[in-house]
């Protein structure tokens, strides 16, 4: 169980759980700059769509993870091509770092035909089964069982799939995500459950709604493994994943992770965030996961400036074919309302 300690303010940049880095890094060059390259472009495309959604290009509810791109870049690097992955409504970052269409994920965001989602569940839900990726869930916590569902038929079918659960700070208020955490460790399932702690469930603090701040805490109730990662840092978050996952596939069961991270954006396009201060916000600025890689690669000579640049503009360039293409799609047309909602499967015995 949890020992008793104080707990600290939601609202400032964790220390690493992890040792400082020695000199020696601990990935290859190539790693490096596929992450930067990833992590950049997620942080692109994000900040095209809060542009589009200001030009109302965009509509109904958009919740961007700039600032959190470390999370699941780490995360996926860490894992396997079969492993299932699900979140909730900020994920546009998800499908891309598993290797979505990016021009489908834009089209879907405009409710286009095109959309990775065919246009019926726009920026909140965001599908891609041939990708691993199951969602996108607009309901708070609604996931999380999902995932433990999903981490059962991986064990049921025998495999060593695992299920990566991700989730937010507030959707661990919810009464669903501990009936799932109790489920998933009394049956030992392959499961990775990810809370990314970004300090604030909409626009209030964690530490206005709990006396545990360390929300890994609340696995040691089931007495299940977990930990707490410095995700601003995509190093830590892969070794700390990379790690929780080997375990799962032994059998020895699920994982609690609590990524401290934080956005540097509203809750949604439509919060201006005036609940934390200009100081808090600069803090983490200092702390941007995609400038600590940018500083490996050039320190270490493994890319110049100019290079760095040049990949950047690229970057623009892929976001703004993702626009063109997302613009010249066709809306759905109103009778395509009801497909592809139920899956029709012939049953040998009569359901009722």
């Amino acid at each position: 169980m949890a020992t008793s300690k104080t707990s600290k303010p939601a609202n400032k940049p964790a220390a690493s759980t992890k040792k400082k880095a020695s000199a020696k890094l601990k990935f290859s060059k190539e790693q490096y700059m596929h992450w930067y390259e990833q992590m950049l472009f997620m942080r692109r495309f994000e900040e095209k769509a809060g542009q589009l959604y200001g030009q109302q290009k965009i509509k109904g509810f958009c919740h961007l993870y700039i600032g959190q791109e470390a999370c699941v870049a780490g995360a996926v690097s860490a894992l396997k091509e079969g492993d299932k992955h699900i979140t909730a409504y900020r994920d546009h970052a998800h499908p891309i770092a598993l290797g979505s269409d990016p021009k489908k994920i834009m089209a879907e965001l405009f409710a286009k035909e095109t959309g990775i989602s065919r246009g019926k569940g726009g920026s909140m839900h965001m599908f891609d089964k041939a990708h691993h990726f199951y969602g996108g869930h607009g309901i708070v916590g609604g996931q999380v069982p999902l995932g433990a569902g999903i981490a059962f038929a991986e064990k049921y079918k025998g495999n060593d799939n695992i299920s990566i659960t991700y989730l937010g700070d507030g959707a661990a208020r919810q009464g669903a995500f501990h009936e799932a955490l109790n489920l998933a460790m009394t049956m030992k399932l392959p499961a990775l459950f990810i809370i990314e702690n970004n300090g604030y469930a909409m626009g209030t603090s964690v530490a206005r709604t709990s006396n545990v701040t360390d929300l890994a805490e609340l696995g040691r109730a089931y007495e299940m493994p977990s930990i707490i990662v410095d995700a601003m840092n995509v190093e830590n978050v892969h070794m700390a994943v990379a790690e929780a996952a080997e375990r799962a596939r032994k059998g020895d069961g699920p994982t609690l992770m609590e990524f401290k991270t934080y956005r540097y954006k509203g809750h949604s396009m439509s919060d201006p965030a005036k609940y934390r201060t200009k100081e808090e916000l600069e803090a983490y600025k200092k702390l941007d996961p995609i400038e600590q890689v940018k500083q490996i690669l050039l320190k270490n000579k493994f890319a110049t400036e100019d290079e760095l640049s040049a990949l950047d503009k690229s970057l623009k360039e892929k976001v703004m074919e993702t626009v063109k293409f997302a613009e010249e799609s066709s809306f759905p047309d109103p009778s395509q309302a009801f497909e592809n909602v139920y899956v029709q499967e012939d049953y040998p015995f009569e359901i009722g």
